[in-house]
């Protein structure tokens, strides 16, 4: 007796299941290749953060290992300022754009969560949001604890990276975590920065989570002693002024990105595209551009 043939619902069914764990098993092999990143070497792992998906695949193409988002450069390419003021629903459709357009690993910047501020935050809205970065594809994050007035206190903050991580161990991805702490940039502590760095980071890997990001450390001492100390890998903002990466390198950074700072730049050449077209009509700033082929040939292959 021959067994009879499926239906074509079944079917269907089989195939979406199958590519759904297909889909699980290459998002958690990028999770662990993007982890291994962090582990050292001759370089830091450098992350050029973008805001679409040309400017993703412009960095893919340039030789990146992995892909960061940038939320300020996502917030201006929208029309919102920097800041947790853009609808968390525009910045997810940014990042699965970003994820399916590139194929390396991908981190996103989610701000403090988009969950409200430490006077109303919402731990269903923080769910939603990892849930939303699993879906998009990411293996990553940067959660930061300046989402108030003043910085969220560390046995908060720690709750809700704690909160993050387990949601991410249900999805069966290890979600790399990339606490980030505003002890330097938000100007709060003066002398303490140090010691409240320190603290927050122990408090924090306690938690969860898995490298410490602590922009507004410019001074290679103090990136060295950080470095030193904390023992997970030290992520570094850097920009025009900052030492070089191989300095970073030496001063034990592992990990270093440079925020909205390529944003600023591609808009300061729309700037100056727009100045010199309507100023004296000359197409000098339009040199060196590349052609509407080579900007179509970088999709090609979703298309494919």
């Amino acid at each position: 007796m021959t067994s009879p043939e499926p239906s074509p619902a079944m079917s269907e069914r089989a195939a979406l299941q199958s590519a759904a764990s297909q889909s699980a098993a290459s998002q958690s092999a990028r999770a662990d290749a993007f982890r291994r990143m962090h582990e050292g070497g001759a370089v830091p792992l450098v992350l050029v953060n973008v805001w679409d998906a040309a400017s993703a695949r412009l960095v893919e193409k340039a030789g990146a290992r992995a892909i960061a988002t940038s939320s300020s450069a996502i917030s201006w390419s929208l029309g919102f300022p920097d800041g947790s003021h853009m609808p968390p629903g525009l910045a997810f459709d940014v990042l699965r754009r970003i994820a399916a357009a590139t194929g390396v690993p991908v981190t996103a910047d989610i701000e403090s969560g988009y969950a409200g501020s430490d006077g109303s935050f919402d731990d269903g809205r923080l769910r939603q949001t990892v849930a939303a970065v699993l879906e998009a594809g990411a293996v990553g994050v940067n959660l930061e604890d300046s989402g108030g007035v003043r910085l969220t206190g560390i046995g908060e903050q720690a709750r809700r990276i704690r909160l993050v991580r387990s949601i991410a161990a249900d999805s069966g991805v290890h979600l790399f975590i990339n606490a980030r702490t505003d002890t330097y940039l938000s100007g709060q502590f003066g002398d303490s920065a140090f010691d409240e760095t320190l603290a927050r980071a122990e408090g924090y890997l306690a938690a969860g989570a898995d490298g410490i990001f602590v922009p507004g450390v410019t001074d290679l001492h103090v990136l060295h002693e950080l470095s030193r100390r904390i023992p997970a890998p030290v992520n570094a903002l850097a920009g025009v002024g900052s030492a070089s990466v191989g300095e970073l390198h030496d001063a034990g950074v592992r990990r270093v990105s440079i925020g909205g700072n390529a944003a600023k730049a591609a808009y300061a050449t729309v700037s100056r595209v727009a100045a010199e077209v309507l100023g004296d009509g000359n197409w000098s700033e339009l040199a060196g551009a590349p052609s509407h082929a080579d900007m179509d040939a970088l999709f090609t292959r979703q298309d494919g």
